[in-house]
């Protein structure tokens, strides 16, 4: 009978990520919350207090971040989406219209630029709250 008291105890629940009884954000809310640049904890504060720059901890409810660590994770994870959404178009429309390089690059260019600088806030709050929610030890400083 302790057996099972023990293992039910020692479960952890799928949806929530978390040990019963405990109160802790699941990881899949914590990364919907850090792609829209808000706190992995409480969604309302910001992640971010620039276009970059992490804000040292949320203004509304506490949750310390700024010693979190990135690094070169968020421009990883942009390239990989941005590769994936333009090559097959890009490579599509050269079969198809077999335009001239200079309409190549006037098109997609600009296209690579846009959803970089559009994806990578997006990919670091992705990558921070990921590292926030396996309570990754960082450095004291912000990235």
């Amino acid at each position: 009978m302790t057996d099972v008291q023990t293992t039910d105890i020692q479960t952890i629940d799928a949806q929530t990520e978390t040990l019963p009884g405990e109160s802790h954000t699941s990881r899949w809310v914590a990364l919907r919350r850090g792609l829209m640049g808000r706190c992995p904890n409480c969604g309302k504060g910001k992640l971010l207090s620039g276009y970059l720059k992490i804000a040292p901890r949320c203004a509304n409810c506490g949750e310390t971040y700024g010693h979190l660590r990135a690094d070169d994770g968020p421009a990883w994870v942009t390239i990989i989406v941005v590769g994936h959404l333009v090559v097959p178009i890009a490579l599509i429309m050269e079969q198809r219209y077999h335009p001239q390089v200079w309409i190549q690059e006037v098109i997609w260019l600009p296209v690579v630029a846009l959803l970089s600088l559009a994806l990578l806030p997006r990919s670091k709050g992705l990558v921070l709250a990921l590292l926030w929610s396996w309570k990754a030890e960082g450095s004291d400083q912000a990235t």
